[in-house]
């Protein structure tokens, strides 16, 4: 079986094959965080891209954990020099964890990182784990790429919603559409007023439009699949 819990915005758990993942582990300053950084575990933690909110108390829980991380090249290589584990993820590779395959796909988005050094090209995650497929979006805009991993067969997809630098209702909803997903979580809204969204509607269009089922989960809250 595999849980997935969001913690609030695009901070995500994940346990499969016996490991512990965190995907974007923003909780410091995080307003709506359903858990503090000091007390989530992790085996292996997941970063999409640079900006803040995502590479949030990466080091912090790292550092206490031992977790490797696993993101892009230029991530990678910027983690690695304040002394963190690290396996770089360049795109258009599909490589094994001991959880199961992971590749890292694009997003349209910018990047950065918190002292401006280059973070390298934004991206989301196709895991493979447990004969399921998951797809983490990250932080990006409606892309013709998203049919081709939609053509993988998805068993869940999670998709932001919030707008402002990121797909709004409307374009999950297409999303959701060209993806194809078994199921769907929506994330990456609510924390602050200019990404604030009902996702009730969308969930109740999702179920009207598509075969895919859509679970609104509150920061905290779990899936099974």
């Amino acid at each position: 079986m595999i849980t997935i819990t969001w913690f609030g915005h695009a901070a995500l758990g994940l346990e499969a094959g016996g490991k512990k993942i965190l995907i974007d582990p923003y909780f410091s300053g995080n307003p709506v965080a359903s858990a503090s950084a000091d007390e989530v575990e992790a085996d292996y933690i997941l970063i999409t891209h640079g900006h803040e909110d995502h590479l949030g108390d990466t080091v912090a829980i790292a550092e206490r954990t031992g977790a490797l991380v696993v993101s892009n090249p230029e991530i990678a290589a910027w983690l690695a020099k304040q002394g963190l584990s690290t396996q770089d993820l360049p795109f258009g590779e599909c490589r094994p964890f001991p959880f199961g395959f992971l590749e890292l796909t694009p997003a349209v988005h910018g990047t950065g990182l918190p002292d401006g050094s280059d973070g390298g090209k934004p991206g989301g995650f196709l895991l493979s784990t447990d004969g399921k497929k998951i797809y983490i979006a990250g932080d990006t805009a409606l892309f013709d790429g998203m049919e081709l991993i939609g053509g993988e067969g998805l068993d869940l997809a999670i998709l932001p919603i919030g707008g402002h630098y990121t797909m709004d209702p409307d374009q999950a909803l297409q999303a959701v559409k060209i993806l194809n997903p078994k199921h769907v979580i929506p994330y990456h809204f609510g924390t602050w007023d200019i990404i604030i969204q009902d996702p009730h509607p969308w969930a109740a269009r999702v179920a009207r439009e598509t075969t895919t089922q859509a679970h609104v989960l509150k920061p905290g809250g779990i899936l099974s699949l």
